[in-house]
């Protein structure tokens, strides 16, 4: 899918998707998805192969025993975890490593597995709020690319995401949603997970939904973007969250205490995991 117009006249470079992913995606689309397929898919891009089996092989999967190969990971994980994980690989891949933009991946992953089981509690598509949620930054990782200093310096000076891409406009002439949304549609995601990546910024910020065009305004697809607000408000633990998520899910038309019932578990379960992290690291000293 070809690069919007205004964009190529910047001068700044999307990368371009893997084919390994292209072609996974299509596979993802099938309501009955070839699992042998989908593990051959990404077994032919060996670096891509490598990166998955190291990521479903670390403590955070707590697998017992070494996952040896893609088929293995998908028997024990299913294709939807293994796939999610490859695309963020994937993603990841495409830009040269940075100190800058380890955050932003950790994030990222994050934020994917948080949409995704926000969706599947509220109806919505599951695959498509992790795209979104594993993509929403990925803009910012196309202007450190494309300017290292210059954006370096503007990731110090912004307090907050609306901030920066004040100074990303100024400076570049885009910001990293549209950036990220333009990388979403060269990669092939779907009109719900590009329209969340384009308006994540303006949605957190404000707490409200983008006005679609009549044709787009679906509610799957402002659902979505919901989603993202939903993740916001869990990763800052607003005072007002629970009456934000009612709000916001009513312009989705989605169901408000569910809405509610899904940030209160989100938050406890951050909560649980941060508690559980502090005592690992913790030494106990008996004196």
């Amino acid at each position: 899918m070809s690069v919007h117009p205004e964009l190529r006249k910047l001068d700044i470079d999307i990368p371009s998707q893997p084919q390994a992913l292209l072609q996974l995606s299509l596979l993802l689309a099938e309501d009955d998805i070839n699992l042998q397929a989908a593990a051959a898919l990404v077994e032919s891009d060996m670096a891509l192969a490598a990166a998955v089996l190291k990521a479903v092989n670390s403590s955070l999967y707590g697998l017992k025993g070494r996952v040896q190969s893609v088929q293995q990971a998908i028997t024990y994980l299913g294709v939807r975890e293994v796939a999610a994980i490859t695309f963020e690989m994937g993603l990841r891949a495409a830009f040269p490593p940075a100190p800058e933009l380890a955050p932003i991946w950790q994030r990222a992953a994050w934020r994917g597995q948080l949409m995704s089981r926000l969706a599947q509690r509220l109806g919505l598509d599951a695959w498509a709020a992790h795209s979104a949620g594993l993509f929403e930054e990925c803009g910012k990782a196309v202007l450190f690319r494309h300017a290292p200093e210059h954006y370096r310096a503007m990731l110090r000076a912004a307090t907050d995401d609306l901030a920066l891409v004040e100074l990303e406009r100024t400076g570049f002439g885009v910001s990293h949603d549209a950036l990220g949304a333009a990388l979403c549609e060269s990669w092939g995601l779907g009109p719900a997970a590009v329209a969340s990546v384009r308006h994540h910024v303006q949605a957190q910020a404000t707490r409200e939904l983008p006005e679609l065009p009549a044709q787009a305004a679906t509610p799957g697809r402002r659902g979505i973007c919901a989603l993202s607000v939903l993740a916001h408000l869990v990763e800052t633990a607003a005072d007002d969250g629970e009456a934000a998520a009612a709000a916001i899910a009513r312009q989705a038309e989605l169901d408000p205490t569910a809405a509610q019932a899904a940030l209160r578990h989100e938050i406890e379960r951050r909560a649980e995991t941060a508690a559980e992290t502090v005592a690992q690291s913790t030494v106990f000293d008996p004196d």
